[in-house]
């Protein structure tokens, strides 16, 4: 500070990093009896003691009363500071400043005075607001990302809110990978709640209220807040218990891990490392496994086939997404998916129709799979399992499906069929489905598709009309069957 350059000041011995509460001005022996700690002391050295023995105890007494530091002004009783007494400030790792100019410590202390007043009002301030942030987040039953994000931007850093089991439940990371923030999750929270962890910057702090834990609340190393990263912490901590409490029962992990099947399926993460870090924080191994996406259409809940499908050594995640449910299932390298298991999934015991993707050895393949496996579920006969390895020309179809000139084959060849059907709500592309589906018995076909066998034939003959081709033609049925493939689950 310019107030206190005037003096050219040298920093003789101690530590600098202590933080000044107040600043005192005194030149009393006795001055350590006055004060609270916290102080930078300011004085001429007028009242001091003038034997070593004496300096010695005097700057015994002030780093027992825990000032910040001491600021000497030469000239007026001493010319040079004492070396006893640098001496014993520096065995007290007491910070010693000595001024060789004459220094308004008025000036000082106003300066000094005014930047800690202003910086406990802006406490006061930033405490009130986040008190309102936190107390309506709360009030409203914010969803727990909801509340997980704000902390995560008030800090300015990684925060992770856990359950009782170390699994993630929520978590943000504006300045981090989550990746980075999640490698060992497990390992590094049982440290963290075993008390150790603050000092390399990681803050944790319980989520409970009346007498029940759900969980706990860290974040990672940050800035400085003003009212202090525990006290924000505490706050989101608080919100987060008034949402449990208000919950009705449902508790965090179903819609943790509903969230986090759409996010997979919506393709919601820009890094596939960060996404497969977050499916190994709630218990769903990716690394080192066998991974099948598992599509059926019509299913009501996926989670009784979830609690199924997760025993022993296999993991699963599943939830509800227009209309499809979708099962993601996590199996050892050296365990099949047999048909045990298969009848295990959802619908597949109460007439359903399920679709199953090809054993993927990464999250990579897992993705890559999915669009052909929701493909197929709508073609798979009601209370059928069906693999997605036995339908080559749906994975050809997945595989392909990013290029456009696949669509615009499906839109050329279906384009008479599908304006027909908009234009006179008929259901022409149905049956070119169940055509296409039983070609070599027009008879179940027509079963399939819910017509009587005249109806069906009537609408085979408009449906080559329109086309102008040739349906008994196996070259013309595999160039529709691409099309209709490539239309995807929105289309049919």
């Amino acid at each position: 500070m310019p107030a206190v350059q005037a003096g050219v000041p040298e920093v003789l011995c101690g530590s600098l990093d202590a933080r000044v509460r107040w600043v005192h001005v005194s030149d009393s022996p006795r001055v350590a009896g006055l004060l609270d700690g916290g102080e930078l002391l300011l004085s001429t050295g007028a009242g001091w003691p003038g034997d070593e023995a004496g300096l010695i105890e005097f700057a015994g007494s002030l780093a027992a009363a825990s000032v910040a530091g001491v600021v000497l002004e030469l000239g007026t009783r001493f010319a040079v500071v004492p070396p006893a007494f640098t001496a014993a400030c520096r065995r007290h790792d007491l910070a010693l400043v000595c001024l060789d100019r004459e220094v308004k410590f008025v000036a000082l202390t106003e300066a000094v005075h005014r930047r800690i007043i202003a910086a406990q009002l802006e406490a006061l301030q930033q405490r009130q607001h986040l008190h309102e942030l936190f107390a309506g987040l709360g009030l409203q039953g914010a969803p727990v990302e909801v509340v997980v994000r704000e902390t995560a931007r008030v800090l300015g850093a990684s925060v992770v809110l856990e359950n009782l089991a170390h699994e993630v439940v929520a978590m943000s990371s504006p300045l981090t990978d989550e990746a980075e923030v999640l490698d060992g999750w497990p390992m590094r929270a049982r440290r963290l709640e075993a008390g150790d962890g603050a000092d390399d910057g990681w803050h944790r702090v319980p989520v409970e209220a009346r007498g029940t834990r759900w969980g706990a609340l860290v974040a990672g190393p940050g800035s400085a807040h003003a009212v202090g990263r525990l006290t924000v912490l505490e706050q989101a901590a608080t919100a987060l218990a008034l949402g449990r409490l208000a919950d009705g029962g449902e508790g965090w992990e179903p819609r943790s891990r509903r969230l986090l099947v759409e996010a997979l399926v919506g393709h919601a993460y820009a890094r596939p490392a960060d996404l497969s870090a977050r499916l190994e924080s709630v218990g769903f191994p990716v690394r080192g496994r066998v991974l099948h996406a598992l599509v059926s259409v019509g299913a009501q809940s996926v989670s009784d086939a979830v609690d199924r499908l997760s025993q022993g050594s296999a993991a699963a995640l599943g939830a509800i997404i227009d209309g499809e449910g979708i099962v993601l299932l996590s199996l050892p390298a050296d365990v099949a998916l047999d048909e045990a298991t298969l009848r295990m999934l959802p619908g597949a015991a109460s007439g359903g129709a399920v679709a199953v993707g090809a054993a993927s050895a990464s999250l990579e393949e897992l993705l890559a799979s999915l669009p052909g496996v929701r493909s197929l579920a709508p073609r798979v006969p009601a209370g059928t399992v069906r693999r997605v390895d036995d339908r080559p020309l749906a994975r050809l179809v997945s595989a392909l499906g990013s290029d456009h000139r696949l669509q615009e084959h499906s839109e050329r060849m279906l384009a008479p069929l599908i304006r027909h059907d908009e234009e006179r709500g008929r259901d022409l592309l149905m049956v070119l489905a169940a055509l296409l589906a039983h070609p070599g018995n027009r008879s179940v076909a027509a079963a399939a598709s819910h017509l009587s066998r005249s109806v069906f034939y009537q609408r085979l003959t408009l449906i080559g009309d329109l086309l102008d081709a040739d349906l008994d033609d196996g070259e013309t049925l595999a160039a529709l069957h691409v099309a209709l493939a490539a239309r995807g689950p929105s289309g049919r």
